[in-house]
């Protein structure tokens, strides 16, 4: 705790210009004693830190301190400003004021060199996403109703924990109030949602992920043949792929053989053949069997 109390005194007089040994004393509830003590302990790590009696006297740093290698490294200033830099869509304005800050504060200039927008192109969705972020935030639940592949539509209470990015997609983790569960919503699926007046104190784990069972039930090795006016979509989400002589790219890996995966490969129309194994060639023929009795 002391540590604490030693980097908030620093930031106190960076921020004021300087102080007194009461005023510190009140701040942090501890004696003039300790704070003394710790002036002292500031002074021996290098913080030029000093005090002067008599009328305006009181306990100063220098105008032009910085906060340097003897708090935060050059790399950690680098880090923390690369960061910040990099968060978009999250209380824009008030993260630039932070970053303007603590440029200040380390006396740099942010160097540009990245930009990374976590929101979508549509305001709705923005919209959604920072009420998401405010119930977190405020621990209030939320209400909404549901797709999934089980139901068609349900209503949900939910505890909102974390937001998560994983593999192009937002989900939601969050305590289910009807399930009595932890769950994760993908946020595409969530529709009419409401933040309540209810709180709640369950707090979320530091890791999310890697307590969630990876998806892997009814995968198959599957062949496909993709046509050349799809290599944006193929380079884009394959690692390994062949091109045939005809200019055909070839990919060949696992995938979960339902009926999500049937409506994936429809959604390419004739620019896609599956070419092993025959029992998802004989799925698609049903499927577009399936089609001629509606068309």
């Amino acid at each position: 705790m002391s540590e604490y109390r030693l980097f908030q005194m620093v930031y106190y007089l960076m921020d004021k210009g300087h102080t007194t040994a009461p005023e510190l004393a009140e701040k942090f509830e501890v004696s003039i004693r300790t704070i003394y003590r710790d002036i002292d302990i500031l002074s021996s790590a290098g913080i030029p830190i000093y005090t002067t009696q008599g009328k305006g006297g009181g306990i100063f740093l220098p105008e032009n301190f910085v906060l340097n290698r003897s708090l935060i490294s050059e790399e950690e200033q680098n880090q923390i400003l690369t960061a910040l830099q990099g968060l978009r869509g999250m209380d824009e304005e008030k993260n630039q004021a932070l970053l303007r800050k603590l440029g200040n504060v380390f006396q740099k200039q942010t160097i540009n060199w990245i930009e990374i927008d976590f929101s979508e192109w549509h305001p709705q969705n923005e919209e959604r996403f920072q009420l998401l972020q405010k119930a977190i935030f405020q621990k209030t639940r939320l209400r909404f109703y549901y797709f999934s592949r089980e139901k068609p539509g349900s209503d949900r209470k939910v505890e909102p924990l974390k937001l998560i990015f994983k593999a192009r997609e937002w989900y939601l983790y969050a305590y289910c109030c009807e399930k009595q569960g932890y769950r994760l919503f993908k946020l595409k699926r969530i529709r009419q949602l409401q933040q309540t007046t209810e709180t709640f104190e369950r707090s979320a784990p530091e890791k999310v992920l890697e307590s969630q069972k990876i998806y892997t039930a009814n995968q198959q090795v599957v062949k496909l043949a993709f046509a050349p006016e799809l290599a944006y979509h193929v380079y884009e989400n394959h690692e390994q792929v062949k091109e045939t002589e005809d200019g055909r790219l070839l990919v060949e890996e696992k995938f979960p053989v339902n009926e999500s995966f049937y409506r994936f490969l429809l959604s390419f129309g004739g620019q896609v053949e599956v070419l092993f194994p025959d029992s998802v060639r004989q799925g698609m023929s049903k499927k577009i069997a399936q089609l001629k009795t509606i068309y």
